[in-house]
């Protein structure tokens, strides 16, 4: 494909010179690539690959791995197919940055190479030891036709280069086999490592046997390389397998500074669990206490697992790894995102998969949830601005945002709202279901206090639109305004047999005052957004057929009977960075 124009920094030219002969291979184009007579030519064209978010030159991603920052470089490794554009043959792929935005990619860090991952190395975390060594924890497939998963490190062949480029798996592996109690094709993905009490403690993502219940199943060791499991879980619940868990500290509410992963005590407020639960394909998470002596996690909710159950993003967002930045004393959040076309469409296009853009987490100041918003590197590529303020949207109206390309764009815009009094009761049946609730009242649907917000990616004739809004209810949980934020992308494309799923999240916000914000990171077949400062996330695969690259729009709009005040919109066109030598 074809570079947008960007000066390298002097680092990316050396490392660039450095690797040019090694890790960079010869890749067929994807501008060349003819599409198959039933696969739409819009589905392979080059205007449909994302520009700003992260992914390889071609192929399958999915699970972000052991992501760390290390002598002056983060490293982000991936799960990876190098045969094609679907799941299967997966390695650790590696990528390398100085800011989280450009990235350079290097050899791949781990292949199958021993008996215990000879079918498959598949998803794990990186644990940064007392001599600040790297140590990565993953899951090896140790049998064929089996999927009987196994625990395995992988330790820095050179602890001095700062790239990590070559890692050796030492002859102790396996750390952790499955068990009697284990359901051995259930038994994967473990986490950054912590320390207490003298010793080192993991979690491995279980569902007991015979059972529907979840588990974060807990190891102790005392040197890194002989694990015993606890006769307990850390938590469990039954919410079904709980793939790739995360558990780490957070500081006092709002408090925006990360936390070390084995910080505990003064300093630390909560600790946050989470699961990716296979059976929706969602990551969800709980807030709550940990006791390091007992070893038991409880969370502040006791039917969090279940009931009204906090997700990191309400979209397509999955297989998600937190690390900690000691640089810039933050906790980072990466996640996959992937495809919502078709398995063909994919093979067409020659690639899958992109990761989302990182993003700050932190507790938020009522202390039940968590907050992010995408690191502050990010804008470093905004670009071209434009800036609208004090327009009133009347009910039924709307208006274009014009003087910059939008397809690749950020935009934030925050709304007043006139009144609250139009608002329509909230139906308390769809408490823990937000998603079915915008399915019902889509962003064409006209309501009282909203529908209201952006449609991203619209053709000039407003026949494809993807929406981005909010809508208010009245006298909803706890007799306070409900926030309803969707993003409906069931227009997005006249493009046949997509799926076109609408997602949604509750905004835990006092509107009283009238006023939300919203942040639309718009990338060409991915809308990522943030409502009311980051407390509800909503990421979507979008594929136009005609709002491609320049022929895009960006509209502010008003499907409700009160009067939406633009008080501020600014928006920027998002240069390219370097990506991985696409």
């Amino acid at each position: 494909m074809g570079n947008p124009k960007w000066a390298l920094a002097p680092w990316a030219v050396l490392l660039l010179l450095q690797l040019s002969s090694a890790s960079h291979h010869t890749r067929r184009s994807l501008e060349t690539e003819a599409a198959s007579p039933s696969v739409p030519a819009s589905i392979v064209s080059p205007l449909l690959r994302t520009g700003y978010h992260f992914q390889p030159p071609m192929n399958w991603i999915n699970d972000p791995n052991g992501p760390l920052y290390y002598k002056g470089w983060y490293h982000l490794f991936y799960q990876y197919n190098p045969k094609g554009a679907v799941w299967g043959n997966i390695i650790w792929a590696h990528s390398v940055s100085r800011d989280l935005i450009n990235w350079i990619a290097l050899e791949p860090a781990i292949t199958p190479s021993i008996p215990t991952d000879k079918y498959g190395v598949w998803s794990g975390s990186t644990t940064i030891l007392h001599d600040g060594t790297p140590a990565i924890l993953y899951t090896g497939i140790g049998r064929p036709d089996t999927n009987y998963q196994i625990q395995n490190i992988a330790l820095p062949k050179n602890a001095s280069d700062p790239l990590l480029r070559e890692w050796t798996k030492p002859d102790y592996n396996p750390i952790a086999v499955p068990v009697a109690g284990i359901n051995a094709t259930q038994f994967r993905d473990p986490t950054t490592a912590w320390f207490a009490g003298g010793r080192w403690r993991m979690l491995v993502g279980g569902l007991r046997p015979g059972t529907l219940r979840g588990e974060a199943i807990l190891y102790r060791s005392r040197d890194f390389k002989h694990w015993v499991r606890a006769k307990h879980p850390l938590h469990s619940a039954l919410t079904g397998m709980w793939e790739c868990p995360d558990f780490y500290p957070v500081a006092k509410a709002g408090a925006e500074r990360g936390l070390d992963t084995s910080a505990y005590g003064a300093g630390v407020a909560k600790h946050v669990l989470k699961n990716s639960l296979d059976l929706t394909r969602y990551d969800y998470y709980t807030v709550g206490t940990y006791d390091n002596t007992a070893e038991r996690y409880v969370p502040d909710n006791p039917t969090g697992d279940v009931y009204r159950r906090l997700q990191y993003d309400y979209g397509n967002f999955y297989a998600s790894k937190t690390f900690f930045d000691p640089v810039k004393q933050r906790r980072i959040l990466l996640g996959w995102a992937n495809e919502s076309d078709s398995v063909a469409h994919d093979k067409a296009k020659g690639w899958a998969g992109i990761q989302a853009i990182p993003r700050k987490i932190w507790l938020d100041p009522s202390g039940k949830q968590l907050v992010q918003w995408p690191i502050e590197e990010l804008e470093k590529l905004r670009g071209k601005p434009v800036n609208v303020g004090d327009k009133v949207v009347m009910p039924g109206q709307h208006f274009e945002v014009t003087g910059l390309h939008s397809y690749q764009s950020d935009v934030e815009v925050s709304f007043e709202v006139s009144s609250l009094d139009k608002a329509e009761p909230f139906d308390p049946a769809y408490i823990n279901d937000a998603q079915k609730l915008c399915g019902m009242k889509g962003a064409d649907v006209k309501g009282g206090v909203g529908p209201f917000g952006l449609w991203v990616l619209a053709s000039a004739d407003l026949a494809e639109k993807t929406a981005v809004f909010f809508r208010v209810f009245k006298d909803g949980y706890g007799g306070k305004p409900v926030v309803l934020m969707c993003s409906d992308p069931s227009k997005s494309s006249l493009t046949p047999d997509l799926y076109k799923p609408t997602f949604a999240g509750f905004v835990d916000t006092d509107i009283s005052s009238g006023k939300i914000s919203l942040r639309s990171l718009i990338d060409r077949s991915v809308v990522e957004s943030f409502g009311a400062g980051g407390k509800t996330c909503i990421l979507s695969r979008v594929y136009p057929s005609m709002a491609l690259g320049k022929d895009a729009h960006l509209h502010v709009f008003n499907n409700g009977a009160t009067d939406i005040k633009v008080s501020r919109l600014a928006a920027w066109e998002m240069k390219k960075p370097l990506m991985n030598g696409a």
